[in-house]
């Protein structure tokens, strides 16, 4: 398990520098976890912005909803990928359940949003973390089929 440190600004969250928000206990904050993350990822194209914010948004709402605080959220660039990391204060792992008319898709989201996800335990919390390739593969060209007259 990686180095862990609560550290709030643009600091080490984990293993790299992270841009690092601390958040309040009540889910009104999820507006103001939303706002901070796209100031910070301005240069996104908008499908990818809306990813992104997707993850952000689960992984803080399921902390808020089922973990103590202290809260806080990390959003890390390394390689071509976006990594979303969300500290909670509870030694409780973060478990998908199944969905129902209450919720649960939170994860199952989180899952389809991203490359990959997956939590850190410590001691004294927890960080759940999901990772966005910022550059997807450009789609090939489209080509003429063969035999397509070059002009016409």
């Amino acid at each position: 398990m990686g180095q862990h440190q609560w550290i709030r600004g643009s600091e080490t969250m984990t293993d790299g520098q992270a841009d690092v928000l601390v958040v309040g206990g009540e889910l009104t904050e999820l507006a103001r976890v939303r706002d901070w993350a796209r100031s910070l990822l301005p240069d996104l194209d908008e499908d990818l912005l809306v990813d992104a914010l997707s993850v952000v948004d689960e992984l803080t709402s399921n902390a808020l909803r089922h973990a103590s605080a202290p809260y806080r959220v990390g959003l890390r660039r390394s390689n071509g990928r976006l990594r979303i990391e969300v500290a909670d204060g509870s030694t409780a792992p973060a478990t998908p359940h199944t969905p129902d008319h209450v919720g649960g898709r939170g994860l199952m989201l989180v899952e389809a949003f991203s490359l990959a996800w997956n939590q850190e335990l410590h001691p004294d919390g927890k960080i759940v973390w999901a990772e966005l390739e910022l550059f997807a593969a450009s789609p090939a060209p489209e080509r003429e089929p063969a035999g397509a007259p070059a002009f016409g």
